[in-house]
């Protein structure tokens, strides 16, 4: 593991925890917040669909 993978996963981490305070602070509910991760869940596999349909590649 490289020093650029640590700090990849320490910032992944510290992301995580400031969406996750900012989700906090609007006290919804289970329900709401499963509802809400299933809409952005299907906004990201859509893009990824539409990308591979239009044979988008990630540069290398």
């Amino acid at each position: 593991m490289n020093e650029g993978m640590i700090i990849s996963i320490v910032a992944m981490i510290g992301w995580l925890i400031l969406a996750g305070g900012a989700l906090a602070s609007f006290r919804l509910g289970w329900s709401k917040l499963a509802q809400m991760a299933l809409v952005w869940f299907a906004i990201f596999a859509g893009l990824f669909v539409v990308a591979d349909l239009l044979g988008a590649r990630l540069p290398s």
